[in-house]
């Protein structure tokens, strides 16, 4: 089955709001290994809106004993300050996108024109250097796979909003059918594939019934939500059920 990655940075988010520390994210951190998750994402963006780097710091030392079998997922654009703190923490994997500074949420995949190219590849050469797995968040898009097997990536990871958005509309089966070959592809080229953004109970069962072989969820907005309704838990349980097909 498909690992789940939890990404804390709606937590993070929730604690920023306030001076109080709460929630406390290492407390979460915990919570979700110790509910069964696989893994944790983190996206520590440049102004630090949610996870910040002592989080990161914090996360590391929290999951030594659990790595590497529990995974930790760095997310981020391939600038200096990102790269400087994936060589420190060392994450057996980190998820590139490319996300201008400001940007509101990660929403467009690598496209990996020459320009692209030029950033993400000295970027993946030392992503490996460091033992971590490189991953690039791409659009749902057979034609980026070679691109990116070019570019010396280990995996994708399919950016799965305009499913989710299309899902939400009823319409769904044209984005389900470009996500489905966008994976066989990948898989094909000896690729790892990793999907995220906006996945919820709803839309995440028919998406792992098209993609095959599919490695690894990152999961953290629609899973936080839910947590309200359920609890922390108990919403992982019913992610990770969803991700096995049940």
């Amino acid at each position: 089955m498909a690992k789940l990655s939890v990404n804390l940075n709606k937590i993070a988010l929730l604690r920023n709001s306030r001076h109080t520390g709460v929630p406390d994210v290492e407390t979460f951190a915990r919570a979700a290994h110790e509910a069964g998750a696989h893994g944790l994402t983190v996206h520590p963006r440049p102004d630090e809106r949610h996870i910040r780097r002592t989080d990161v710091f914090m996360l590391d030392r929290l999951m030594r004993p659990w790595r590497p079998g529990f995974e930790f997922n760095i997310e981020g654009y391939p600038e200096p300050r990102l790269m400087d703190l994936v060589a420190e923490v060392k994450p057996e994997q980190c998820t590139l996108v490319p996300d201008a500074p400001g940007a509101f949420t990660s929403d467009e995949g690598w496209k990996l024109g020459p320009d692209q190219m030029a950033v993400a590849k000295p970027a993946i050469a030392q992503l490996k250097a460091l033992g971590a797995r490189a991953i690039l968040f791409v659009d749902p898009n057979p034609d980026v796979v070679g691109r990116a097997v070019e570019a010396g990536a280990d995996g994708i990871e399919i950016y799965t909003g305009s499913y989710a958005q299309a899902f939400r509309d009823g319409n769904h089966a044209e984005i389900l059918a470009a996500c489905a070959e966008t994976c066989a592809r990948a898989r094909a080229a000896g690729l790892a594939v990793n999907v995220g953004h906006d996945l919820n109970l709803d839309n995440l069962s028919p998406l792992v019934a098209a993609l095959p072989g599919l490695a690894e969820a990152s999961i953290g907005h629609e899973l936080t939500a839910d947590a309200l309704i359920f609890g922390w838990a108990d919403a992982i349980a019913r992610y990770k059920a969803a991700l096995a097909g049940q």
